[in-house]
């Protein structure tokens, strides 16, 4: 079961699957399991110490010597730091969740690091190839998380359109059928999240697992009342009292939340100010959004660490309502390329 793509063929991996940096939930322990069964798994570092991701990267180099990436956030306060630690450690990926940095592109560049950033429209795509990244993973409105208003059957051919690097596909994949349709629209591969959450090998919670599990095809919505940004999360009551929140009490909540970040994180005051002004500025945020920012990534990880979902908020793409089981990440995998090759050939025959 092999298929040979733009993207295996650059990576060296075995299949054209790649497993997202999700936050709170892409560590070392998922990322060595995609690899070892011949995916690319990217390890999450936004959510992440400079030490602990230092020993993430090391827990996964110990534990396979496949190909695995690194997701940064170029505006991070310690960015240039981990741009080193990756060259270092000889990291086969990066990838940026994030718009990356021109230089960034070309530090990894000059070490012979592929650098795969994901964009949400063609125009993105066409700056960042024109900046030198290798790939890119385009992500349509139906991804969970951080998400766009376009759909992956409209965002993706366009951008295939738009360059001339391997494009990955992500928003709505979970299965064969889905890869092969990536494929036919002239995707080098797919990129998924929340089939990957959905594994035996995920750290979250079981108990939050079962709460995907039984959500139907209307089981997320997009908020803005999670930090400020369309966020596609897991329909449930705390989202629905977000939905209902106005004003002081919403700010008043990520305030509380701000202080929680710095406390996990440890990054400083001055940082976490200079980066909130530069995204102001840029009109990436305006500042009742900055205020909230904060919320997501404590809000995700009391709902994906601590399974606590009465004060979690949990991340979601709308394929949630498509998966009723929790595989090995190898079984998913190797289930994935058998019925996308079976796919392939029975539009063969029929051609």
């Amino acid at each position: 079961m092999t298929l040979h793509t733009a993207l295996t063929e650059m990576v060296g991996i075995k299949h054209p699957v790649v497993q997202t940096g999700m936050g709170w939930v892409s560590g070392s322990k998922l990322v060595t399991a995609t690899a070892r069964a011949g995916g690319l798994g990217i390890i999450a570092s936004a959510t992440m110490t400079y030490d602990e991701l230092k020993t993430a990267i090391r827990e996964t180099k110990d534990r396979t010597e496949a190909p695995f990436g690194v997701n940064l956030r170029a505006d991070a306060e310690d960015a240039q730091e981990r741009v080193a630690l990756l060259i270092r450690e000889g990291v086969r990926v990066a990838s940026f969740a994030l718009a990356p940095r021109r230089e960034m592109i070309a530090q990894f560049k000059d070490a012979g690091i592929i650098v795969i950033p994901t964009v949400g429209a063609a125009r993105h795509a066409e700056k960042v190839a024109g900046w030198g990244a290798d790939a890119v993973i385009v992500q349509g409105s139906e991804g969970g998380g951080h998400t766009g208003s376009v759909a992956t059957s409209l965002l993706l051919p366009s951008v295939v359109r738009a360059v001339d690097i391997p494009v990955v596909a992500s928003g709505g994949f979970f299965d064969g059928s889905g890869l092969a349709a990536a494929m036919a629209y002239g995707a080098a591969g797919i990129a998924m999240g929340t089939r990957f959450l959905l594994t035996s090998e995920s750290t979250v919670p079981d108990s939050v697992k079962h709460q995907y599990l039984v959500r139907g095809l209307d089981g997320t919505v997009v908020t803005t009342k999670v930090d400020g940004v369309p966020h596609r999360v897991l329909r449930t009551e705390l989202v629905e009292s977000l939905e209902r929140s106005r004003g002081a009490r919403t700010l008043a909540h990520a305030l509380v939340n701000t202080f929680r970040f710095r406390k996990v994180t440890g990054i400083s005051w001055r940082a976490m100010a200079a980066e909130g002004l530069t995204l102001v500025r840029n009109g990436d945020r305006t500042v009742a959004q900055l205020m909230m920012s904060a919320n997501s990534p404590m809000l995700l990880r009391a709902g994906l660490v601590k399974g606590d979902t009465d004060a979690g908020v949990l991340a979601a793409g709308q394929v949630v309502g498509m998966i009723d089981d929790l595989p090995s990440v190898r079984e998913l995998i190797e289930r994935i390329v058998f019925d996308a090759e079976s796919r392939l050939d029975e539009l063969q025959q029929a051609r």
